[in-house]
């Protein structure tokens, strides 16, 4: 494939959201991406949620673009193949991705003694070793307090693993870091990040920790408000419900220009005393804001104002299912460059992205499927690990290695 990244090659061991997103989004940048996994499969290869064939959806959405060997990697000749796949020579090689760390075997202390140079990026659960996931870094951090209707109790939970998708992303900006320092400095570099550190960064660069340090009050939920501003939903006359948006001083006039609420917004203004062009005042107000505007919605279908809205530059949105947005919105189809209908064997057909980044310098890429488990093994061993026909054929004879096309040799 070609790309910005065109001649790296990166060697990724695997599993669950952060790296695996990393190693996809720098292949769909056009590197080379290795993935190596079990015989039988790895940790996430029948994740949820899955196509009716039974086959991964995850796994496929995860991988796309990648090259997989399959490998026993219980075994001492498993382990040594992985080691000189990840170490092999080469100017652009050497890169290596995992959360997978194992002591004495696949760990930056082992791996350079083979390679001086190597940069190899982990992923952690916590600073102290502990494994972590979105569903147990947010509970302790504080999140699931904030989310959910106002007045509920209950913790509430996020379906989107944001610190995983934050962490993936910032595993490709350090190992392109690291990168540069190697062919500036020619020295490798053991690289390390948390999920949970991930997690804590963003909340205090949000000013989340500073809140609760400083301030007496908790912060709470506040159900579909936008906290600090004014944002909120509304159901229409058709049932529909929309979200709509006055976080600058632009969205707030329109807003009000176009539900032709000038007159209740100056009397609410008049009444207490309070400026709604501030956006801390629509805040305080939000409550007394919706009242004004939830009957103009509710007489009123989307299709009634969503041309005038769009005409005015109103943020605004519908709320739909994903089965619904992909039924609705052009830009879940081939009318965005970024979606490929694609047919792919045991998944089906649909929208498959490729990079959502447009760079100047390179065509854009289309997506590519993820691979079959140990599709690209021959080619590895072959054209990284540098073996011959017969090593090949007697890892496979030996099942220390698999892949989809492999007929074992009759027996002599």
């Amino acid at each position: 494939m070609n790309g910005i990244l065109k001649g790296m090659r990166v060697v990724e061991g695997s599993a669950f959201v952060a790296v695996p997103l990393a190693g996809m989004t720098l292949a769909q940048m056009g590197a080379e991406v290795i993935r190596f996994d079990r015989i039988e499969g790895g940790l996430d290869a029948g994740r949820w949620p899955l196509a009716p064939s039974g086959n991964s959806l995850f796994w496929a959405g995860l991988n796309k673009g990648k090259k997989s060997i399959a490998v026993n990697m219980k075994s001492p000749e498993g382990q040594e193949l992985v080691t000189r796949i990840i170490t092999a020579p080469g100017e652009d090689a050497g890169l290596f991705l995992t959360n997978l760390r194992v002591r004495g075997w696949m760990d930056y202390e082992t791996l350079s003694q083979y390679r001086k140079d190597l940069v190899m990026v982990t992923l952690m659960g916590d600073r102290h070793g502990n494994p972590q996931v979105d569903y147990t870094v947010n509970p302790a951090l504080g999140i699931p307090q904030m989310t959910g209707p106002e007045g509920l109790k209950a913790p509430v939970a996020s379906a989107l693993p944001a610190w995983d998708l934050i962490a993936g992303n910032l595993i490709v900006s350090s190992l392109l870091a690291a990168e540069r320092h190697r062919l500036r400095k020619g020295q490798g570099q053991d690289v390390e990040l948390t999920l949970k550190d991930v997690a804590a960064a963003t909340i205090g660069h949000l000013g989340l920790i500073g809140d609760a340090a400083v301030n007496r009050e908790e912060r709470g939920k506040c159900g579909n408000s936008l906290y600090g501003a004014y944002g909120q939903d509304f159901i229409c006359a058709d049932g529909r419900r929309v979200m709509v948006i006055g976080l600058t001083a632009r969205q707030w006039r329109g807003l009000v220009e176009m539900t032709g609420t000038a007159e209740e917004i100056a009397a609410l203004e008049s009444k207490t005393g309070l400026d709604l062009r501030d956006e801390g005042n629509r805040w305080k107000l939000r409550h007394a804001i919706t009242g004004l505007l939830g009957e103009w919605f509710a007489m009123r279908r989307v299709e009634d104002f969503a041309e005038d809205f769009n005409a005015k530059g109103l943020t605004w949105s519908v709320f739909r299912t994903v089965k619904e947005a992909l039924a609705e919105d052009p830009d879940l189809t081939d009318d965005n460059p970024m979606f490929s209908t694609m047919t792919q064997p045991g998944l089906g057909t649909f929208p498959v992205p490729g990079s959502p980044v447009t760079f100047s310098a390179t065509e854009r890429q289309p997506p590519v499927p993820a691979p079959a488990l140990g599709a690209h093994t021959e080619e590895i061993l072959g054209d990284v690990a540098r073996l011959d026909d017969t090593e090949i054929a007697q890892l496979f004879d030996k099942g220390i290695v698999q892949s989809p096309g492999f007929v074992a040799r009759p027996a002599a």
